[in-house]
């Protein structure tokens, strides 16, 4: 049983299972079904936040429940409660769980010297933020240390991902680039030399990391992310590649200069980068594509959502978390102040 299976990642994890040979259902709200699934996937209708529906959707039992959308310890609670009729769980969580040795996770970054130093690469046996429910990171975190407590109860493991690429994301990082080339700009501006790496997890290898831990029960938190951690700059000239166009790059050595001029989605002062040795003993896992592989389906999956469409239409949540990634007057105000 997928919970979410409509949602980015769940979409691709319902296609690996069912490849394996697996019996699937795949559960959402609207009990929607993607075109590219098998005929034999079945769907079914529930709200994960309705204990009964949820139930009910798991009726008699299942070997395997993968749990996109968990967030929080309620959720963990919810899915020990079904323990006596689940074989096994893989549940999605976050890379934003990690906090450095001081404190300092990704809920500080905007407080002086608040962004955190986490070793490079980052094992899954670095410290974790406590948890609560004050934000995102807290939530998970939460989310965790429960069902890692009850691992007695109901095996689970616990896929920790990066930054989630591919179609049907809400919140694509690329579009920061992939507008700019639609809209024909030929500058821009990336702090930090350009050298700013968040380890980017493609859904693809996210829903072969599931696919392994559905055939090998434990309790246990992984990393999910891709096999490589590409600059923020060669992220830019890799969608550029894909889109035929020609930018010219100002880099500067420091932070943005506002949030309104190359503040992007990637741009953090230190790298976030993550090891994938334990997956790889744990589960034999290899990695399925790269972040350059699949980019051309990400680019053009952006292309059609915003076309003939205010971006923030489109992409409303990108607008909430990130407020106006465009604000092109701001941009070449300062470029020009440079004489750039």
């Amino acid at each position: 049983m997928v919970i979410g299976a409509t949602g980015q990642i769940g979409r691709a994890a319902v296609t690996a299972l069912a490849g394996d040979g697996w019996e699937v259902t795949a559960v959402s709200r609207g009990g929607d079904r993607d075109e590219s699934w098998p005929a034999e996937v079945r769907t079914a209708r529930a709200d994960r936040a309705d204990d009964g529906a949820l139930a009910a959707a798991v009726g008699d039992g299942c070997e395997v429940l993968v749990d996109m959308v968990a967030y929080g310890p309620a959720h963990a609670r919810q899915l020990v409660s079904l323990a006596d009729r689940v074989g096994s769980a893989v549940v999605v969580s976050s890379i934003s769980v990690y906090e450095d040795d001081k404190g300092r996770g990704f809920d500080t970054q905007g407080e002086p010297d608040g962004f955190p130093r986490y070793p490079v690469p980052l094992t899954e046996d670095q410290r974790t933020v406590p948890p609560g429910d004050t934000s995102y990171s807290t939530r998970k975190a939460g989310l965790e240390r429960e069902l890692l407590a009850a691992g007695d109860r109901l095996p689970t493991t616990l896929l920790r991902a990066g930054a989630i690429h591919g179609p049907h994301c809400r919140t694509p990082r690329e579009l920061y680039f992939v507008k700019r080339n639609l809209d024909g700009r030929t500058r821009r501006v990336l702090p930090f030399g350009g050298g700013s790496r968040f380890h980017p997890a493609s859904v693809h290898n996210i829903a072969e990391l599931i696919r392994l831990a559905a055939a090998r029960p434990g309790t246990r938190a992984l990393n999910a992310v891709d096999p490589d951690a590409p600059t923020v700059a060669e992220i830019a000239a890799a969608i550029d590649a894909v889109m035929g166009a020609g930018v010219g790059t100002v880099l500067l050595d420091g932070p943005p200069p506002s949030t309104a001029v190359g503040d992007t989605p990637w741009s953090v002062p230190l790298p976030v980068v993550c090891d994938m040795s334990a997956a790889e003993r744990e589960l034999g896992y290899r990695a399925v594509v790269r972040y350059a592989d699949r980019l051309p389906e990400t680019v053009a999956w952006i292309e059609g959502q915003l076309a003939g469409r205010d971006w923030r239409e489109a992409y409303p949540r990108m607008f909430q978390t990130y407020g106006d990634l465009f604000d092109y007057a701001a941009e070449d105000a300062y470029l020009d102040s440079l004489g750039a």
